[in-house]
């Protein structure tokens, strides 16, 4: 089960990366998502694998993520990043929880690649491992050609932001097909905080 973006992300030079996820699963939440172009598999991928921590790949660098998400309930993260120096930081629930650099410098993100929710891919569009599955919901994926502020990013979390649409890629029905059972259902995050 998976779905997939109907478009592929632009070349990036910097990106920041949100999503609401709710998972139980243990060990490890599997891969929320994964995006492949021609010749590397692992572009971008997040995932939580066995008893490791959740990690951002870049052009397969590894960051590990301090998130806590697989409590069953709705949890925001989001992820921003930059090619110069690779500096990353890490968002739960609109608070900081990790930063860090070297996370591939200087290696822009990719075009023309395939965008995948639920599954990690071994090759383009496909090599699913059922082991690496994502376990769970996720809703509102988004994604921006820039480093959000944490203000930004707070106000995404808490609901207190209109502008809730990736500026690269805008969550919505008609952007995802759906693959082997997966569903689509209504999701109103701000309703869940309240």
């Amino acid at each position: 089960m998976y779905a997939k973006v109907k478009r592929s992300l632009p070349e990036m030079y910097a990106f920041t990366l949100c999503l609401w996820i709710k998972s139980n699963a243990s060990p490890g939440v599997g891969t929320p998502f994964s995006y492949a172009v021609p010749g590397q598999s692992n572009e971008l991928v997040l995932i939580e694998w066995g008893n490791n921590p959740m990690e951002i790949l870049i052009n397969d660098k590894v960051a590990k993520l301090p998130f806590l998400i697989n409590d069953g309930k709705w949890h925001h993260i989001c992820i921003t990043w930059t090619t110069r120096d690779g500096v990353w930081e890490a968002f739960q629930d609109g608070v900081l929880r990790g930063t860090g650099e070297n996370l591939a410098p200087y290696h822009p993100i990719k075009p023309n690649g395939v965008l995948v929710l639920g599954q990690e891919q071994d090759t383009l569009g496909g090599g699913f491992d059922a082991t690496q599955a994502f376990v769970g919901e996720l809703a509102n994926f988004n994604v921006w050609d820039k480093k959000l502020s944490s203000g930004e990013i707070y106000n995404l979390a808490t609901c207190n932001s209109r502008a809730q649409s990736g500026n690269v890629l805008s969550w919505s029905e008609s952007n995802i097909d759906v693959f082997g059972g997966a569903t689509k259902w209504i999701f109103e995050p701000c309703r869940q905080l309240n």
